[in-house]
């Protein structure tokens, strides 16, 4: 039955070009309303874009029951004839972070197998309104707050898409009742310990009933808004540091003087993630951007790995501690 969210997400990718014609997609379904309700739609537009559909389920074995999950999810795929891999994890993820980075590997790997060139995710408005809260609240800059993106590159080749961010989890919801979808009850989702969860289930809930009822949607859009700005901003930061740059390892302060503060910072956030072995913390880029003013001599303390930048005159050089003259 084709429904108003069917249109929707048509609309979507065509204005988006999401999910161009022909194109071999990967669907992660955990089990859960919105994955099922992405991949139900999917199924359903399938003859309208001539994809080559998979289904792929990762089991972090947190659950008691995620064997059963699993089996469930393979389930649905049989029966809509859909190709199933699942992957299941040899250690359990000891937090949120390090199942997020497994769960994208294995999809990576699970993509790369079998030659898709987009892994498809469920993630919703609802989901990108709770991100940019748990972002604002650990001190997250503007990059953090539009970390939900509708599309980035996840292994090279491949891109990992995200077409559902202007459906509400309320939406996915309906659709699964409407397409009498049987949506697999994940018992952590309840788990208030974790802090997504608790600001899906009070934060989220006490903002719409005590500051705006549409308050998922409005932090949603700005987290549109500001990616918008963030793309712009990099793009920027890139073409200057192109110009500052008069080795890999040395800037020319003048060019970096005669910019504003904004921009200063992510030149010297796109070097050091250059230059450093892991990417760089708020400390450490404020103390490189505080050389592009300071005196003739003026030296950092030693970055991870050891090296340290220095102002050489009107350049800031990064150099090993060894290297000191």
């Amino acid at each position: 039955m084709w429904t108003a969210l069917h249109a929707q997400l048509h609309q979507t990718l065509r204005q988006r070009h999401l999910l161009p014609k022909t194109s071999s997609i990967l669907v992660a379904v955990s089990g859960g309303q919105d994955s099922l309700c992405l991949a139900k739609l999917l199924l359903d537009l399938q003859p309208k874009w001539d994809w080559r559909l998979g289904i792929a389920h990762c089991d972090h074995r947190w659950r008691s029951d995620s064997g059963s999950n699993t089996y469930h999810v393979e389930e649905i795929a049989a029966g809509w004839n859909v190709p199933f891999v699942s992957r299941r994890a040899v250690e359990v993820p000891s937090s949120e972070a390090t199942a997020r980075q497994w769960r994208y590997q294995m999809l990576g790997e699970i993509a790369q197998e079998g030659e898709f060139d987009r892994i498809v995710t469920g993630h919703t408005q609802s989901d990108r309104a709770e991100t940019l809260l748990y972002n604002l609240i650990r001190g997250s800059g503007t990059d953090g707050l539009t970390s939900l993106t509708w599309r980035r590159e996840l292994v090279p080749g491949i891109e990992l898409v995200r077409p559902l961010l202007e459906v509400s989890r309320a939406e996915t919801g309906e659709f699964c009742r409407q397409q009498q979808l049987e949506i697999w009850e994940d018992s952590t989702n309840a788990d208030l310990s974790y802090a997504r969860n608790r600001i899906r289930g009070e934060l989220l809930p006490y903002l719409q009933n005590h500051f705006n009822p549409n308050a998922e949607k409005a932090i949603a859009q700005t987290a549109e808004l500001l990616r918008a700005d963030v793309e712009y901003l990099e793009s920027t930061a890139a073409d200057l540091l192109a110009r500052a740059s008069l080795h890999p390892r040395m800037l020319h302060r003048p060019v970096l003087r005669a910019v504003p503060l904004a921009l200063q910072r992510r030149a010297m956030r796109q070097f050091l993630s250059a230059v450093l072995p892991h990417a760089p913390s708020f400390e450490h880029i404020e103390k490189m951007t505080a050389l592009i003013t300071a005196p003739n001599k003026s030296r950092t303390d030693p970055f991870p790995g050891g090296a340290i930048a220095e102002v050489d005159g009107e350049a800031i050089v990064f150099r090993d501690c060894n290297n000191l003259s």
